[in-house]
């Protein structure tokens, strides 16, 4: 006669889990995972440290959108100060070996930037909502003073949502000469877990998005209803950026922050009806970091969104490529006395320039 008994259960269950190796994609991963974020870092931290230059340059006509910007860059740089060492982890085949307060540390950095770069998208695209489509009636909340209150309170969110990761184990010992890292069965410890990660997917995720296309639907509307009315203000340069960089938020939105996700929340809708076999948690545990990857894409994305969202940074980019054009070609046409004097009158017009700043 065969019985089974709940301590039975328990022990099969706790040797599944124990047998399951989440981390059999290893040799693949500590290759190509190191790989993509040394892209990141390096063409994430160069794109935020040139728009931060940029933004320090034209300080002195700072508007909303520019501080808006300024956050966005500040969480990503941020970030890019702590994918050194995860470069590492991943490289060594997911094995931590610079301490739990590190891990911890690195995690809030990670979590930082992925909550602050959604907040700050919001308000980007809620900054050109009213720009457009209520240019006069709420021209207050466009105000820098406004914008700095919302900085503030948008900050305090995103450190109640992830200060807690301070206090709360974020290494597991693997094997012996193993420990991982910010690993999702790292945090299958905690009470209740399906239910929170479902809230903080809806709060950090759903409700942020419904917002930027809910912006997105509104600016389009107003532009189609402008441009029936006057063919003429289809060209204009405001309509044209508006559109643009609202269009630009959705997409990186859309390829960074939704795969992690949805991801996410099938998982836990899953294990709220039963509990997933080794087959379905490895290939969980494979998805986590490819959308995690996506995730973190946003970083070498979102300096594309300041280049159409702000003049000045637009202008500097241009800037940079011609001098580095032109110098070349005159390297071989034209004697150096020649380059530094056109490199002086270059600089003196640009000072001149009035159309400075974000708008």
């Amino acid at each position: 006669m065969n019985t089974t008994t709940p301590l039975t259960l328990w022990i099969q269950n706790n040797s599944d889990n124990q047998s399951c190796d989440l981390y059999s994609h290893r040799n693949t991963a500590r290759i190509a995972i190191p790989l993509f974020y040394c892209f990141v870092f390096f063409f994430g931290l160069f794109g935020n440290l040139l728009a931060l230059m940029v933004i320090y340059q034209y300080r002195r006509k700072m508007n909303s959108t520019t501080l808006y910007s300024t956050n966005l860059v500040l969480s990503d740089i941020l970030f890019a100060t702590a994918l050194p060492m995860r470069i590492a982890y991943y490289g060594l085949g997911f094995h931590w070996p610079f301490g739990e307060p590190l891990c911890r540390i690195t995690s809030l950095f990670f979590y930082i930037n992925t909550y602050a770069g959604v907040n700050f998208m919001m308000c980007l695209s809620v900054d050109r909502f009213f720009a457009v489509v209520h240019p006069n009636r709420y021209h207050k909340m466009r105000t820098v003073k406004y914008a700095k209150y919302i900085c503030v309170f948008i900050w305090m969110i995103v450190f109640s949502q992830t200060l807690p990761l301070l206090f709360q184990t974020m290494s597991k010992k693997e094997s012996i000469f193993q420990f991982s890292c910010m690993e999702y069965p790292n945090f299958e410890v905690i009470p209740h877990l399906p239910f929170m990660l479902l809230g903080a997917c809806f709060i950090g995720y759903l409700i942020p998005l419904g917002i930027i296309l809910a912006c997105y639907s509104k600016i389009s509307t107003k532009l189609y209803q402008i441009t029936k009315e006057n063919a003429l203000s289809e060209k204009s340069g405001t309509n044209k950026k508006a559109i643009n960089t609202i269009i630009l938020i959705i997409t990186v939105f859309l390829i960074c922050f939704t795969p992690y996700h949805v991801s996410i929340i099938q998982h836990m809708i899953k294990k709220l009806i039963y509990t997933p076999d080794c087959n379905e948690q490895q290939q969980f545990q494979v998805c986590l970091h490819i959308t995690v990857c996506l995730m973190n894409l946003n970083c070498c994305l979102d300096p594309f969104i300041y280049f159409f969202a702000c003049k000045g940074y637009k202008r500097k980019i241009k800037q940079i490529l011609k001098r580095q054009v032109s110098i070349s070609s005159s390297s071989a046409t034209r004697p150096a006395a020649e380059d530094s004097s056109r490199d002086v009158m270059e600089s003196q017009l640009m000072l001149r320039s009035n159309e400075t700043g974000c708008v």
